[in-house]
């Protein structure tokens, strides 16, 4: 049975269009996905991720067990940093891909994907003998909002009254809730420090600059309250979520990566350190960059206005197929018909023409690079 979040009768008091995903009953979307995606780009948009799980490691291993479970390298990390990488199975495909924050001195908070998250967090119990470590399953207390846009950053201060100004793209606080009854805005804590607090990061999910604020479902509940009193910013769904991400090139868990799909075949390894002295998975990563990888995720574009959807085979010149399409869209911002997708590793060289077969169809395409539309975060 589907679980729900928080806030999913305030959903469906605004008429949201609801359906499963990730083992929960989340708003596609409101009105449609097309004002909703604009707004985001446009103004500010606030989404309800609170179906995202969140893991918290803590222990005088701490850092030593999420270095060896994580590709990306947080070693010597300062307090607030957020990282972006997967965790792996020894043969290169992927378990999952996460962000890390770094809390404390041995205290990081895992932000995993809806759907993984019991599978992920099996997977990670099963990585803990030999570290000294606390694994604390967090995800039933947490609510999430994502506020995105190019107000975010002035709707966050100035109706949750959160200050963020200061917060740099990909670094996270702990703020502590003022007393009830107060409205003095909340003050900064020192990070990990104890009592009532949230966890406030300057990242997304959209390519545009914005927030995430973690807490407990009853803030969560009043900052949606006060997101919605104030009219500045619209409510969005798991729809535009999807168009956002895509066409700025962010990969989705179970389309651009997978248990089969290694990040070195999805074009993410920036994120794996391999001169770290391991993790779980380096090994094949290595091996894959000396020897090459049989497929690749590709964007393609294509020169007509069909739209590709997930599964739908992707061909040479010849009319042979090459590989599929993982993710694919009108994209809304460029006024494209475009797409994710796997191809084999020689046709996925930047300029390569293929074709797409839509039902009984087959359009023309060429590859170009994932990113279709450039990213506006603030750094």
């Amino acid at each position: 049975m589907e679980k729900k979040t928080c806030l999913y009768d305030r959903h469906v008091a605004l008429g949201a269009l609801m359906s499963p995903f990730g083992g929960f009953i989340m708003p596609i979307q409101y009105s449609n996905i097309t004002d909703e995606h604009n707004a985001v780009r446009q103004h500010c948009g606030v989404f309800d991720v609170s179906h995202m799980g969140e893991v918290r490691i803590t222990g005088p291993d701490a850092e030593r067990y999420v270095q060896h479970i994580f590709t990306n390298d947080v070693a010597d990390a300062p307090l607030g940093q957020i990282y972006y990488g997967m965790m792996l199975y020894p043969n290169g495909g992927t378990v999952d891909d996460l962000l890390v924050y770094k809390m404390g001195e041995n205290d990081f908070f895992l932000v995993i994907n809806a759907a993984n998250i019991d599978k992920d967090v099996a997977w990670m119990q099963q990585q803990t003998e030999g570290f000294d470590i606390t694994l604390d399953h967090q995800s039933d207390y947490y609510g999430q909002l994502a506020v995105q846009g190019p107000e975010a950053e002035a709707v966050v201060e100035e109706v949750l009254g959160l200050p963020c100004k200061e917060l740099k793209f990909y670094t996270a606080a702990s703020l502590q809730l003022p007393p009830c009854g107060e409205s003095n805005p909340a003050e900064p804590l020192p990070l990990g420090g104890e009592g009532d607090s949230i966890i406030i990061s300057r990242t997304g999910y959209t390519g545009e600059d914005g927030f995430e604020i973690y807490g407990s479902h009853e803030f969560i509940q009043q900052s949606w309250d006060k997101l919605m009193e104030s009219g500045r910013c619209k409510p969005c769904g798991l729809g535009c979520r999807d168009t956002l991400r895509f066409e700025v090139g962010l990969p989705l868990y179970g389309d651009e990566l997978s248990a089969d799909i290694s990040p070195i075949m999805a074009g993410l390894s920036m994120f794996c350190k391999l001169d770290k002295a391991e993790f779980i998975g380096k090994e094949a990563l290595v091996q894959q960059k000396a020897n090459g990888v049989p497929a690749r995720i590709i964007g393609i574009e294509l020169a007509d206005k069909a739209i590709p959807r997930h599964g739908y085979p992707v061909l040479n010149e010849a009319g042979e197929q090459v590989g599929e399409v993982t993710t694919g869209y009108h994209c809304l911002s460029v006024d494209k018909s475009v797409c994710m997708a796997l191809v084999k590793t020689e046709f996925a060289k930047l300029g390569t023409p293929l074709q797409v077969q839509i039902r009984k169809k087959v359009f023309p395409g060429v590859v170009v690079k994932k990113q279709f539309y450039s990213k506006s975060y603030k750094k």
